[in-house]
């Protein structure tokens, strides 16, 4: 609100409403409920201006000190204290305020919050340690004793920690509307437990027939238990007030109490000590519990809506029970609806019987061994489907190591297996196109070179004997040009199918280019490849012989027997060359080379 005003007008707005509210609290105090020394049992000055300088910019705090040191001198004459006592009093307050706020600022970078224990208990020391400075320098210019050091202390600390939060609460949440935005219900519910803490400490501490100062603290915790940190900061600082002006007017069970007025402050302190002790920090951790309860909400909202996107369920046995949960995705994987009572003995038998065996091993050896497990198996679902399933858990173990349960998630996989078999087949489709010669089916020449370099490789690392026939269709360019080419394609069909049916299984046939084939003998000596190598010759030319439309045709042959050749191309070129003297010696005939 002071941000529109300009530095001067701010000046002074924060220098009125330090010195006005400090004088009227320190007066207040001084002349309500006097203790030993004639100081208060509460000093709710030092909270205000803490306050103050907590929700005020740094630019009006010089302002802010000047109107504290005013207030403060003229409630400390007011009250009839030496002037000597009244400039020792306040350099002490103003030095506190000093300590606190440093204090704060280093531990708390960020905007102090009653809503974090951490926060709290952050401001608990800074009050504390300001407190402290406080009081021994009062101590020490007023040149009294460790009663008045004590007192002091006390007074100071429970107005910081009473006054300061409900005020500092209260002016953030004028600046964010809350008390506009909250519903008509919150805020009566608010009213009247605030109300009722007022009420119940007015009626404990106007008698001191029944001792029943509990009953204060009661409400305060029903306060900050519905309202929060606010409720309990308020509900204290109700108390507080209530509690300090009867006992300071004679009446409750702490002025009934038979000792000297000093223990009476004490004890008044110490009872309010305690009530804030136990409320405050309970706020903040409720408010924290709630927090995570929330946080923990929304993670298993996500969760659930991750599990539903990806058609990931979780579940978990509990070895301890022999009993299994399951999450509402894994109810939707199996086929069921959620919430329909399962066993671990139903989880298992959902398996088929063909995988059933290798999921109870996995899961026996992850509980032997504590290791992380992964499975994949087939799922017969209560519709009767067959179902892919991938599992991935873990093992849960007590304090004493001993398996107490099994953690793991569980993924319908069903259309990745599938797509992963089609893509398999479509691969392999791919790589027999690649591979393949279309005109006879035989294996392409890409594909014969590279089986041939394998078996090379073999031969040469292994000692194993490997032969290499080369052969073509004897004058095939005629019977291209007298029956045609699609003839000529018959042909070469024809004389491939023939000589594949010749080879022993462990040989390989292919064609590599135009009429021209290899055969790929393996394992065989140079005598055991020309008895093979002769009967794919005489199988082509009995073949097409008897083929009905089929002009005759028959095949030379060149053999090469591997005789420690470096590589494939030499091994096919003295192959090739046994052929053209199969060639120069009228063809249909086998020759080896030398």
């Amino acid at each position: 609100m002071t941000r529109s005003l300009s530095p001067r007008v701010e000046a002074v707005f924060w220098f009125l409403l330090t010195a006005t509210g400090y004088f009227l609290l320190a007066s207040l105090s001084l002349h309500a409920t006097k203790g030993a020394d004639n100081i208060a049992a509460v000093w709710p000055a030092s909270g205000y201006f803490l306050a103050l300088l907590l929700l005020m910019p740094s630019s009006a705090r010089v302002a802010a000190f000047a109107g504290m040191v005013s207030a403060s001198l003229a409630a400390n004459i007011y009250g009839g204290a030496p002037l000597w006592s009244c400039l020792a009093f306040t350099f002490s307050n103003a030095c506190e305020a000093v300590v606190a706020l440093w204090l704060i600022r280093r531990r708390e970078p960020g905007e102090l919050s009653f809503m974090v224990p951490r926060s709290v208990v952050n401001f608990c020391i800074a009050a504390f340690a300001a407190s402290a400075v406080s009081a021994v320098l009062a101590s020490t210019l007023a040149g009294t004793g460790i009663d008045f050091l004590l007192s002091w202390l006390t007074t100071v600390l429970l107005g910081m920690l009473i006054v300061t939060p409900p005020i500092v609460m209260l002016a953030r949440m004028i600046g964010m509307n809350a008390f506009d935005n909250a519903p008509a219900g919150m805020k009566t519910e608010a009213t009247a437990i605030l109300t009722g803490a007022g009420l119940v400490t007015i009626l404990s501490f106007s008698q001191s027939q029944f001792p029943v100062t509990f009953l204060p603290c009661i409400a305060v915790v029903a306060a900050a238990y519905r309202l929060g940190p606010f409720g309990a900061a308020a509900g204290v600082l109700i108390v507080t007030i209530a509690a300090s002006l009867l006992t300071g007017q004679g009446y409750g069970p702490i002025a009934a109490i038979e000792t000297v007025p000093k223990v009476k402050v004490l004890f008044l302190q110490f009872y309010l000590l305690s009530l804030l002790f136990a409320t405050l920090p309970l706020a903040a951790l409720l408010i924290g519990r709630q927090r995570l309860a929330r946080r923990l909400e929304q993670s298993n909202r996500w969760l659930l809506q991750a599990e539903a996107a990806a058609l990931v369920g979780h579940w978990r046995v509990d070895l301890v029970h022999w009993t299994i949960s399951w999450s509402d995705q894994t109810y939707r994987v199996h086929g069921l609806e959620p919430g329909v009572p399962v066993d671990v003995e139903y989880s298992v038998k959902q398996y088929v019987a063909a995988d059933r065996v290798a999921v109870r091993k996995i899961l026996e050896a992850a509980v032997r061994t504590g290791e992380p497990f992964e499975f994949q198996g087939r799922i017969r679902r209560a519709d009767g489907q067959i179902r892919h399933v991938k599992s991935h858990g873990s093992i849960e173990r007590g304090r004493d190591g001993r398996a107490i349960g099994i953690f793991g998630t569980v993924q319908d996989v069903t259309e990745t297996v599938e797509n992963a078999r089609i893509l398999e087949a479509a691969r392999s489709a791919a790589e027999r196109v690649a591979n393949t010669d279309m005109l006879t089916g035989l294996p392409n020449r890409r594909h014969t070179l590279a089986f041939l370099e394998k078996a090379l490789a073999g031969a040469r690392e292994n000692g194993a004997p490997l032969a290499v026939a080369i052969f073509d269709i004897d004058h095939f360019k005629r019977i291209n040009d007298t029956h045609g080419h699609a003839m000529g394609d018959r042909v070469i069909h024809r004389v491939g199918q023939r000589a594949k049916a010749a080879l022993r299984d462990e040989d390989m046939l292919g064609r590599i280019g135009g009429e021209e084939f290899v055969c790929i003998l393996q394992r065989s000596s140079a005598q055991a490849a020309e008895i093979v190598a002769e009967r794919v010759r005489k199988a082509v030319e009995a073949g097409t012989a008897a083929e009905e439309g089929l002009p005759q045709a028959t095949i030379s042959i060149g053999l090469a027997v591997y005789d420690g050749e470096p590589d494939v191309e030499e091994l096919l070129h003295r192959a090739d060359k046994a052929l053209y003297v199969a060639k120069r010696e009228g063809r249909n005939r086998l020759r080896s080379a030398a």
